[in-house]
């Protein structure tokens, strides 16, 4: 039982689904595009949760988010599906497969056999499609791999219902309905119009603000908490930004190219400048990441340097803030 099903690796796994999945369908539509109308750039601050010790970062919208906002917003159905008992999961999952829907499954990351172990960690909103079962193994297409892959049913089930923060539950998804015609153009408009509200909101929690919020934290953490925690409470901030879901510079890049790609739909050549801004933007976090990265290493020999980390996450602030006003505008 092997579905004719055509992979694709991409960045990121949520958008690499999503991107596979209507391909599918007949639905030709890029990583970026996906991001892009899904309003994947996001920022979130949360201090009163603790994730490994540390505070709440995340740069990205929660998971599934991007895929049923791109879905909205081009008319298309999607339909999702959660179990408490894994055999009914498994049956669901069979079922689909021999009527030919390949299926979008999250699950958690820490025991994909397939993943080099240096990738291994707690992260339970993995995106992945299974596309058939041979020989009693299920058929995988990660998009973050280069290649297709298996799972027997035991791993598939272990990572489908791994434990600890937004465990999986046997979720799995797959879109139902695609309308013959999308207005790619208003769903363009409208993925960056809430990008733009998310990234300048008035509240200290998202966007911009809680950029800023985090930036001015880091030498009160420094003072109040001790070099090991301040580290450790870094090291937090840059593993979610460059390991989990790219959602720092990563995201950057991905969404200069939608910016591209956009400049070309909507005949907005501002849009296309502003794609090297964001580009630009990205490499400022890579560095910053790297400047932590020494730090968290003990291979940092700048003097001051929570109060210089901080003045670069400001700096950042201060030009993401100028570029969402310029999109807004340009929109």
């Amino acid at each position: 039982m092997k579905l004719n099903f055509e992979h694709h690796q991409t960045a990121h796994c949520e958008n690499g689904v999503a991107s596979n999945l209507l391909l599918n369908k007949g639905l030709k539509l890029s990583e970026p595009m996906i991001f892009g109308i899904g309003s994947g750039l996001f920022f979130v601050y949360l201090p009163f949760l603790k994730v490994n010790f540390a505070p709440g970062f995340s740069y990205r919208p929660m998971p599934g988010a991007i895929f049923s906002k791109a879905a909205k917003r081009l008319g298309i159905k999607i339909k999702r599906e959660k179990f408490s008992n894994p055999k009914e999961a498994q049956s669901a999952l069979e079922r689909n497969l021999q009527q030919n829907i390949p299926t979008g499954l999250q699950v958690g990351v820490f025991n994909l056999t397939y993943f080099p172990e240096e990738y291994k960690f707690h992260f339970n909103a993995h995106n992945l499609v299974v596309y058939g079962k041979e020989d009693g193994k299920f058929l995988i297409s990660d998009p973050v791999m280069d290649y297709t892959t298996s799972l027997s049913e035991a791993e598939l089930e272990k990572v489908r219902y791994a434990k600890g923060a937004l465990p999986p539950k046997g979720h799995m998804y797959y879109p139902t309905y695609i309308p013959e015609n999308v207005n790619i153009e208003e769903a363009i408009k409208k993925g960056i119009k809430d990008t733009c509200k998310n990234m300048l909101a008035p509240v200290p929690l998202i966007g911009v603000k809680a950029m800023r919020w985090v930036a001015k934290s880091i030498p009160k953490w420094a003072e109040k908490k001790g070099t090991k925690v301040t580290n450790h409470y870094l090291g937090q901030l840059i593993r979610m930004q460059e390991e989990i879901g790219t959602g720092g510079g990563g995201f950057r890049f991905i969404y200069g190219a939608f910016l591209q790609e956009a400049a070309v739909i909507l005949k907005n050549d501002e849009l296309k400048e502003l794609s090297k801004e964001i580009t630009a933007i990205g490499d400022l976090w890579r560095d910053f990441a790297v400047d932590i990265a020494r730090v968290y290493k003990n291979r940092n020999s700048k003097s001051d340097i929570y109060n210089n980390l901080s003045k670069s996450m400001l700096h950042i602030a201060d030009l993401e803030e100028a570029f969402y006003k310029k999109l807004r505008k340009a929109i």
